[in-house]
């Protein structure tokens, strides 16, 4: 995994990415690990002489970041980070389980031998992270992703898979607060091995199972850990 990045050398050079790439995946990491809270505004100005560029691309990363749902603007106020909600957390698990596992059983016929030894290599990282990183959760997350995604590599649906993509990202910041917070971790790492052992097998119908179960169970770890730590004015407890 690449070293993270919050601030940018004054002449240091930018390869093979422009300023407003480089300062929405600075941004979406500092949101996602939580160092940037929920509700924490983010002025343009300040953001621009942090990260040592002009004010344009920080409001062309901001625009991107709204449109993935990590950032709001709100008249008056600017842009924020989004708080966490269960409303909004229920809608993106229940979105996951509806599409993930239908997308799984039609991937796992078309699963080649390169596509499980990728699934294999990831998920041996997956599980090497916690031993051998001290930021454990945010490599964690980003190879959780990157293991759920090669299963469904097979299912040649590559626009139901930027929408799988769109809502992972979303999520991420509930699936990290549970791996912080609520142990999710080793069962997670079970589930993934039984998972990557039916895709192996051939047995849709057994993984998109397991598959939705999985993404319910995460759901409801996250929504107890909302309810608890963080207020949440979009629907009453």
């Amino acid at each position: 995994m690449q070293q993270k990045i919050y601030k940018m050398r004054q002449g240091s050079p930018i390869v093979h990415k422009t300023r407003t790439q480089v300062v929405v995946e600075v941004l979406r990491e500092r949101i996602l690990s939580g160092d940037i809270r929920a509700g924490e505004p983010l002025r343009q100005s300040n953001l621009a002489e942090e990260l040592n560029v002009s004010r344009i691309p920080v409001r062309e990363a901001l625009l991107q970041l709204e449109a993935e749902g990590l950032v709001r603007f709100e008249a008056h106020k600017g842009a924020t980070a989004t708080e966490l909600s269960i409303t909004q957390l229920e809608e993106l698990f229940e979105l996951r389980a509806l599409i993930e596992p239908g997308l799984l059983a039609r991937s796992i016929p078309q699963l080649t031998a390169t596509h499980l030894q990728q699934a294999e290599a990831l998920l041996t990282q997956l599980e090497a992270t916690l031993e051998q990183e001290e930021d454990a959760v945010n490599s964690y997350s980003e190879l959780n992703s990157q293991f759920h995604l090669s299963l469904y590599a097979g299912a040649q649906r590559p626009h139901t898979l930027e929408v799988v993509k769109g809502l992972n990202t979303n999520a991420d910041r509930y699936i990290r607060l549970q791996l912080l917070l609520a142990g999710g971790i080793p069962k997670a790492e079970e589930e993934h091995r039984q998972l990557l052992e039916l895709c192996r097998s051939g047995q849709a119908e057994p993984a998109a199972a397991l598959l939705k179960k999985h993404i319910q169970t995460a759901a409801a770890g996250a929504r107890r850990l909302v309810a608890k730590h963080f207020a949440d004015s979009s629907k009453p407890e």
